[in-house]
């Protein structure tokens, strides 16, 4: 299998270079040369996806794990990644796939049709394109998700956001359901910690939001002394609220020291709390904690009557007091996609390869 694919999003450049449209660093690239995301190179007066149908291997997860709380809850969904990233997050929790340069963390060579065809086999009900950010392996993304729809099968993409408004649109409008990391709000903080900007990242929230089908919620990882502070977590969920919708479901996940970021500790409960206090105080109906287990704000409750309708813990599912997507007591109707009956993969992890 050839592991070169032809990409979109590429302009040439009078001094002979290639510059790279896809995200908003722009990278300007000689012959050879690869972007930050390590995936897109230059080689003979175009950018290629280098990689194509090289994975880091597959997992059957939750759904709920993405996380993704509003969609198809209970429900198996198959996880894989390529390498490489095109922010530089240093505390990032996926390092050793998003930040590796080693060709040998490819160690699963499939196609689109392969990777539906296992999800199918496993009775998945999507692909989770996962552990480090598909947007830079644009073409190949697109491509099992048409092979995954063209199955039935629905995809899920969990993305950082960054990237320019004409791929997003392309991107998320061929995803049925997507979690972004929306991982601070202030340039400061995407400049120091992340190596990008803020902005962008809204565009692509907002974009997604309104332009597309594509179910969206966002996840916010609570950094002790970075991101914790009550003006910004303020900001972030009225901004929520404002441009994007009070049925937006906002994950606040606590951090754990790793990669290059090892000074903060593990970010308290109570901190947790108070962002989840602060985004519901601020309109936001559907606000959660993660990554540390309390069940009381896993769970989801009526935003109308405040009855619990889905009832949560580690990843498994408990009470369900939803008839056709509404309260059993009040009829409001829940925002989200939601079957009948919910699954019950529970939170079991399993590794699979390709057939």
């Amino acid at each position: 299998m050839d592991t070169l694919h032809p990409t979109r999003y590429w302009r040439r450049l009078d001094d002979g270079r290639v510059e790279c449209t896809l995200c908003p660093r722009l990278c300007q690239l000689r012959d050879g040369k690869r972007g930050v995301c390590y995936m897109r190179q230059a080689r003979e007066g175009e950018i290629v996806l280098t990689h194509w149908g090289e994975t880091s291997g597959f997992c059957i997860d939750p759904i709920e794990k993405k996380p993704l709380y509003h969609y198809l809850p209970g429900s198996a969904t198959l996880s894989f990644g390529t390498l490489g990233c095109n922010l530089t997050c240093r505390y990032c929790q996926n390092w050793s796939i998003s930040k590796s340069r080693e060709d040998e963390r490819l160690n699963e060579r499939t196609t689109p049709a392969q990777i539906a065809d296992l999800a199918l086999h496993h009775g998945c009900r999507s692909v989770a394109f996962t552990y480090n950010d598909p947007v830079i392996s644009l073409e190949f993304t697109l491509e099992v998700a048409k092979a995954c729809h063209d199955r039935g099968i629905k995809a899920v993409a969990v993305s950082a956001g960054y990237v320019n408004p004409k791929p997003a649109l392309e991107l998320f409008g061929a995803m049925d359901a997507a979690n972004i990391d929306l991982k601070g709000f202030s340039d400061d903080f995407y400049h120091g910690l992340c190596g990008g900007a803020l902005t962008p990242v809204l565009e692509c929230l907002k974009l997604i939001r309104h332009q597309t089908h594509c179910w969206l919620e966002i996840t916010t990882l609570v950094i002790p002394g970075h991101n914790d502070d009550d003006a910004t977590l303020s900001a972030l969920s009225q901004w929520i609220a404002r441009e994007l919708g009070a049925d937006t479901p906002l994950h606040f996940t606590a951090f754990h020291p790793d990669f290059h970021l090892t000074e903060p500790a593990v970010t308290p409960m109570e901190t947790l709390q108070r962002a989840r206090e602060r985004a519901l105080a601020n309109g936001l109906h559907h606000v959660y904690t993660g990554n540390i287990p309390n069940s009381a704000s896993e769970s989801t409750y009526c935003s109308g009557c405040g009855a619990l309708l889905i009832e949560r813990s580690g990843y498994r599912l408990g009470q369900w007091r939803l008839s056709e997507g509404r309260c059993v007591h009040c009829h409001r109707a829940l925002c989200g996609h939601f079957e009948p009956y919910p699954e019950a993969w529970g939170p079991k992890r399993l590794r699979v390869n390709p057939e």
